[in-house]
């Protein structure tokens, strides 16, 4: 078990003390609370109200974003020619979300369109040939796509040929050239001014159809019911929940909470999901379900299930996903292993700081949660490469602070296609290129990394005394959320505490414990896969803590308790 570094939060400097102190008398809270709050950058009563109550009158207009003028003047040339209009997404989460708010809101003001969703073993990601020859065969004259499509000049210009045209949502970085379409509208262009960089798919597509609105007069408040699924692709495809994001994903939790659509609600009874749902519920109950169609068998079945407007169909929807992601666990579990044997026993690992795993007959579909498992253990960039269509497949993802797509660009000459993100990233290269590729990739990821981002960490927001915590702080501290990247959960740091009672373990994983501070209230604390603290902290010295506060609901009754992410021993 790898020991984490516990990186604490810069200590203020006087001025920025003085922000907090002022901040705490305008806000009526503790130093603790309006501390967090200048650790976020809000640094006055205004901003403070701003985040508390983020307001849909917050959102940026559309036509801020370069290319908007164009893609909306063409989708309404289309809607009053009688033109096909396709609706094209990727068979992800941010994808099948995207085609779902697209194509379902559109289908109300126009029936003349239909959806596309490449098959991810027979087409691959992106704008694939074979979707431009069926739009071709089935008379489409424009293609509009989501969460792809900004790198795929060929297509593109070879649809053009035919007499198509593209509208391109896409938050993907581009290339040097952009594809010859209509529009691209992608926030992360170079010569785009939009003031926020980190839309999903969804959002950008979700930012067309407001553009749509505002020009054809249309009342937003319609689009805007659509905002619970631009939630699920925000939580899904892990963008920072900040600006923009976060007004979007306040109001899509209000959304799915209130009065989720049909199909999404059938996916939330049949994970199991207890109580209010928040960005957490959705990554780990929602996504995975979406995802599964798209890894198992057909992403078109999520599309299918988030359209789907009749309780019953959408029950039988939402069974047969299920049953896609208990196969998928079942790949993943097993692949898993496989793939940590297969570190274990290679030698040249033990000096690696990166892990290229390449097995012919690993399932495409799980390949990305492989690779995020090792780094669970190993945590150094990772890469899992399976054999598609005669080719090395794979999915790469990364350890914080570490940029894998640069480091795959490098090795462009040996790829025949990539494309993603910071820390999350896809490739397809020769299976002659595949020794040639690990051995480049390590020496990258050597020469870059630094020796710190191969040790996991846990970023502490600040120390805290136990006797803090009272339901207040918590229903403050609640306030701030959406959680997630950008915007954490409040880690903290106690120390000295002991216990208060004797630990016990829940199936020999994980670890349950009463917890006191200098006379301070008892809490229950929850380590989940700390089981392997037990003998250390059972002999009653003294230990720290990091952990988040969040709140027990057993039998109707709330208790405060904390959620460990790490223990060092004194």
């Amino acid at each position: 078990m790898i020991e984490k570094r516990w990186i604490h939060y810069p200590e203020f400097t006087l001025d920025q003390q003085k922000i907090v102190n002022e901040l705490a008398g305008s806000l009526n809270v503790g130093p603790s609370l309006a501390t967090l709050l200048v650790q976020r950058g809000i640094v006055d009563f205004e901003q403070s109200r701003n985040f508390f109550r983020p307001d849909i009158s917050h959102l940026h207009d559309p036509f801020l974003m370069k290319g908007m003028d164009a893609a909306v003047e063409r989708i309404i040339k289309a809607i009053h020619s009688g033109e096909k209009i396709l609706v094209y997404g990727d068979y992800d989460v941010d994808g099948t979300t995207s085609v779902a708010l697209f194509y379902g809101f559109l289908k109300k003001k126009y029936n003349n369109l239909d959806y596309y969703i490449p098959d991810r073993y027979e087409e691959g990601y992106g704008v694939s040939w074979q979707s431009i020859e069926w739009a071709k065969q089935n008379g489409f004259n424009l293609i509009v796509t989501l969460d792809c499509g900004v790198k795929s000049v060929d297509k593109v210009t070879a649809a053009a040929e035919k007499g198509i045209d593209f509208i391109i949502c896409d938050h993907h970085r581009p290339g040097d050239e952009l594809p010859p379409a209509v529009a691209v509208l992608d926030p992360k262009r170079n010569d785009c001014e939009y003031p926020y960089k980190e839309l999903t798919g969804c959002g950008v597509g979700f930012k067309l159809l407001q553009a749509y609105c505002i020009k054809t007069g249309i009342d937003q408040e319609i689009l805007f019911d659509y905002l619970d699924l631009v939630v699920v692709s925000i939580a899904s495809d892990i963008v920072p929940i900040t600006g923009e994001n976060r007004v979007l994903a306040f109001y899509g939790l209000k959304k799915l909470n209130a009065s989720p659509r049909t199909g999404i609600k059938a996916l939330i009874q049949i994970s199991g999901i207890n109580g209010a749902l928040d960005i957490t519920n959705v990554v780990f109950g929602i996504g995975p379900r979406i995802n599964a169609a798209g890894r198992i068998k057909h992403a078109k079945e999520a599309v299918k299930l988030l359209l789907s407007e009749l309780d019953e169909e959408a029950e039988e929807f939402a069974q047969e996903i299920n049953k896609h992601n208990s196969e998928r666990r079942t790949f993943d579990t097993s692949i898993t292993e496989q793939a940590l044997l297969m570190i274990e026993n290679d030698e040249w690992f033990s000096t690696a700081k990166s892990t290229v795993l390449y097995k012919e007959d690993w399932h495409k579909g799980v390949i990305g949660i492989v690779a995020s498992r090792c780094i669970e253990k190993y945590h150094r960039p990772t890469i899992i490469l399976t054999q598609s269509h005669g080719k090395a497949a794979g999915s790469a993802r990364s350890v914080p602070g570490f940029d894998v797509y640069e480091a795959i660009e490098e090795c462009a000459d040996l790829l025949e296609q990539y494309g993603g993100h910071t820390f999350a990233a896809g490739l397809t290269l020769p299976l002659d290129n595949v020794e040639a590729f690990k051995s480049r990739f390590d020496q990258i990821v050597s020469n870059r990394i630094h020796p710190d981002q191969l040790i996991p960490m846990v970023n502490i927001d600040m120390l805290l005394e136990l006797e803090s915590i009272t339901p207040r702080f918590y229903n403050i501290l609640r306030q701030m959320g959406p959680f997630g990247p950008g915007n954490m959960t409040p880690m903290f740091e106690s120390r000295n505490v002991t216990l208060a009672g004797r630990p016990s373990m829940m199936k020999e994983k994980h670890i349950k414990f009463d917890v006191k501070q200098n006379g301070s209230a008892v809490f229950t604390a929850v380590g989940f896969g700390m089981a392997h603290f037990y003998p250390d902290i059972a002999n009653g010295r003294s230990f720290s803590i990091c952990y988040c506060i969040e709140e027990n609901n057993f039998r109707d009754k709330k208790t405060l308790q904390l959620s460990l992410k790490d223990i060092k021993l004194h």
